[in-house]
């Protein structure tokens, strides 16, 4: 499968220039997630107002519900007259016939469309709803709307037949609504979204150190006080705030009201309340439940705060069982998300209560875990045990394995799969969500320039597309443990709802397919085609989405043996592709894209998509060469996992980084070191090495402290030229992009071997102090 290639010969242009009827045009079979089976039929089924919607007797009073709305929203749209019957036996021609199978999947469902009839099976509630999602994506796009639409001619859909079920039980979307606060009716926009993609799990993350979002009657001022931030710190501006007060929260009606919008959509709702860390919201409130007792403050600034439950109060389970019990009433979910993650342990170690209760227990530190951390397993072994009486499943982020896990816990593993893996492993049932690939809060776009606002970092939707929940790693036994996928959307830099969508689509539609389609079954070209169907209801929906995907999706590849940069300019659909190579800003009488470009020598290149009436943004990529650049490179020492993007190549590919350390222009080292050889081709005179480096102590991420480099003319004996000792940067040096280098006395050689080594522990003034950071670099440069 070719997956990185765009689909040709399909024109996508802006709706304000497709006509009413080429707009609602009957559609093929752009269902998004695709399904199991998907066999096309000859002919189409047209929708009239003599067609009716039948209901065998064995449905249930959900199943009939989902047929009865199915038949409001058509004769809403299309002035259709259908009627939803209940009958035993169904008729012969122009009806909608729904008949309980339960040899199908739970959530599976069945749809066989002929020119005559719709047949539609399954073995509940959901399967019929998800094959109603189906048939709406068969329809002309107008079905979307909120109203009767007089500009489609035939309301038809074509023939098929489709057999289709999850490959996931756990389908889900997580929202924080801490940091930034939306309104009810939002949220609930936010759900239909998950709906249409088939999802099934809305992750609610409703309590943070900015905000208590969460009405609890016991505890009156975790909303009077505890919801309500003075301010909040401008951008990225850690030490500048806007002295504005922000707050919200939801009452319980609105909790119950919200939950059961979602419930009519097959969706369930899990809240989660952050503990024993992310917390200072509720410190703020009830200042007894903190290790020092205060005062506190609700945070105003983003990241991770020291200040945190303290462990070893009595009053402190009590209010988090009380809080649960509370919670538990509102929301009927299986599960109940308690967070579990980054939980600094400075308090604990100076709290004489925390440290009685340790010594008590008899917890101690060893290789494994220290004393803190078992101390956090026993605070959430007790909060499991509560949830567990009352018949609920607690669920928590990665850092519920460090200190040894609850016994039944559900893990949802963010750091990468590591943590997935490791849990699926000691049977403990996982949720893959790794931030580098379902991380809806970072860039969408190379772009960031063009972007609005973004934590940081680099998931395009091919990434998202590209994720496999099940990692290769497990035996059979273990990948039964992988529940499904998530995607999260955290929002300290997402202030309004607009922009909530724009990060959310249309990598919502990658995530669907990444949740509900077998492997076997994807195909990142064929996603492309059916997303345009998707794209033109969000138009008519008027949700904001990415839009760069109309824009120039560039690929590169190094040729070493011609000492070139290959790069290839694919853009969605045939839309014509102009370019220069000196900076100039192109036009449509610059040179047109035809082949890929092989660029030699530095270059700014630049180039622009042609799409009546839509404006795209300009792509523009400088690439800068040395004697390395586009040179064969082979990395003795592999990358992180998480950070290895394209390998080696991301170090001669000419292209510098900037502060995104995950957005592909980087690799990143640790524990490990950066070991590489570069073949020059050719004996040639040398005298210097630089490193791009990445300097973002904010992340762990240093600058090396030893580099060395070694020179051969076989590859296979070596002679050191250069071994150098460097000194850190301290505290007071910014966050930046470096060149670190080293000189030496010209020397005449074909392979340079390059070391640069990761920071082993982390200096004294970092918050992380003794703990080992990354090493990232984005290019090698040898002269």
């Amino acid at each position: 499968m070719k997956k990185h290639l765009f689909v040709l010969g399909v024109c996508l242009l802006s709706l304000s220039i497709i006509s009413c009827k080429q707009q609602n045009a009957p559609n093929t079979y752009s269902v998004i997630p695709y399904p199991n089976s998907l066999v096309p039929e000859e002919g189409s089924f047209v929708f009239n107002k003599k067609t009716k919607m039948i209901c065998t007797l064995s449905l249930d009073s959900a199943s009939q519900e989902v047929v009865r709305n199915f038949s409001a929203l058509l004769n809403n749209v299309a002035g259709l007259k259908t009627e939803c019957i209940v009958e035993e036996e169904k008729g012969e021609k122009n009806i909608v016939f729904f008949d309980l199978d339960t040899s199908i999947a739970n959530e599976g469902y069945s749809l066989d469309i002929d020119p005559s009839k719709i047949i539609i099976k399954a073995s509940s509630a959901a399967g019929f709803y998800y094959a109603v999602q189906s048939l709406k994506q068969l329809l002309p796009i107008a079905v979307y709307g909120d109203k009767e639409s007089d500009s489609v001619e035939k309301w038809e859909v074509p023939c098929v037949h489709i057999d289709d079920a999850p490959r996931f039980s756990y389908r889900g979307m997580h929202l924080d609504v801490a940091r930034h606060f939306f309104s009810v009716d939002e949220v609930k926009r936010y759900i239909d979204l998950l709906a249409m993609h088939k999802l099934n799990v809305f992750h609610w993350h409703l309590t943070d150190d900015q905000g208590w979002r969460i009405e609890i009657k016991k505890y009156p001022k975790l909303t009077e006080v505890g919801s309500i931030r003075k301010h909040t710190m401008v951008e990225k501006n850690f030490d500048q705030y806007d002295n504005t007060p922000y707050g919200g929260y939801y009452t319980q009606d609105q909790i119950r009201d919200i939950v059961n919008y979602a419930k009519e959509r097959f969706i369930t709702i899990i809240p989660e309340v952050d503990l024993p860390g992310h917390m200072v919201a509720a410190l703020a409130s009830y200042p007894s439940l903190g290790c020092t007792g205060g005062p506190y403050e609700v945070q105003g600034m983003w990241g991770v705060h020291p200040d945190v439950l303290c462990a070893g109060k009595e009053e402190t389970y009590e209010f988090v069982t009380d809080v649960l019990s509370e919670v538990i009433e509102l929301f009927p979910s299986r599960y109940i998300h308690i967070g579990g993650d980054e939980c600094p342990k400075d308090r604990w170690k100076k709290c004489p209560l925390c440290q009685a209760r340790i010594r008590k227990l008899g917890l101690k530190t060893d290789k494994e875990h220290t004393a803190e951390e078992r101390l956090q397993s026993y605070f959430m072994t007790r909060v499991e045990k509560f949830l567990n009486e009352n018949d609920r499943q607690i669920i928590g982020w990665d850092e519920i394995l460090e200190g040894g896990a609850a016994p039944n816990a559900t893990v949802m593993s963010w750091r990468g799969t590591d943590g997935g893996v490791q849990a699926a492993k000691l049977r403990h049932n996982v949720v893959m969500t790794p931030n580098t690939y379902l991380y809806f809060d970072y860039y969408q776009s190379e772009d960031t320039q063009a972007e609005p606002l973004a934590i940081g970092s680099y998931v395009p939707l091919e990434r998202v597309y590209d994720f496999e929940p099940v990692p290769d790693t497990l035996d059979n036994d273990s990948k039964k443990y992988i529940l499904g996928a998530q995607a999260n959307l955290w929002t300290e830099y997402i202030s309004d709802f607009k922009q909530v969508e724009y990060m959310l689509l249309p990598r919502l539609d990658a995530l669907s397919e990444v949740q509900w389609t077998r492997p076997e079954n994807k195909n990142w070209v064929n996603f492309l085609d059916r997303l345009q169907h998707n794209i033109q209801v969000y138009d008519l929906k008027g949700y904001n989405y990415g839009k760069h995907i109309f824009g120039i999706n560039p690929e590169y590849r190094i040729i070493p043996e011609k000492h070139c940069i290959e790069v290839t300019l694919r853009t969605q659909g045939d839309a014509p592709v102009y370019y220069t190579l000196d900076g100039t800003v192109p036009t449509e009488k610059s040179t047109r894209y035809t082949q890929p470009i092989e660029l030699t020598e530095n270059t700014d290149l630049k180039a622009i998509v042609v799409r009546p009436g839509m404006k795209t943004n300009m792509f523009e990529k400088e690439y800068v060469f040395n004697k390395a650049t586009a040179r064969k490179i082979t990395l003795n020492s592999a990358p992180n996992d998480r950070y290895t993007f394209k390998g080696g190549q991301t170090l001669v590919d000419g292209m510098i980084g900037d502060m995104g350390f995950a957005t592909g222009r980087w690799i990143g080292f640790s524990p490990g070191d950066l070991d590489a050889v570069i073949d020059l081709g050719e004996t040639t005179f040398i005298s210097k090495v630089e490193l791009g480096i990445l300097f973002d102590k904010d992340n762990w991420i240093f600058p090396s402290d030893h580099i060395s480099v070694l020179v051969s003319q076989d590859g296979v004996k070596y002679n050191s030229v250069a071994d150098t000792v460097l000194v850190l940067p301290d505290q007071s040096v910014k966050n930046d992009r470096m060149i670190q280098g080293v000189a030496f006395d010209p020397v005449n050689t074909r392979y340079v071997k390059i070391k640069a080594n990761s920071v082993k522990s982390l200096p004294a003034w970092h918050g992380a102090k003794g703990k080992p950071g990354f090493l990232f670099v984005d290019e090698i440069n040898i002269y």
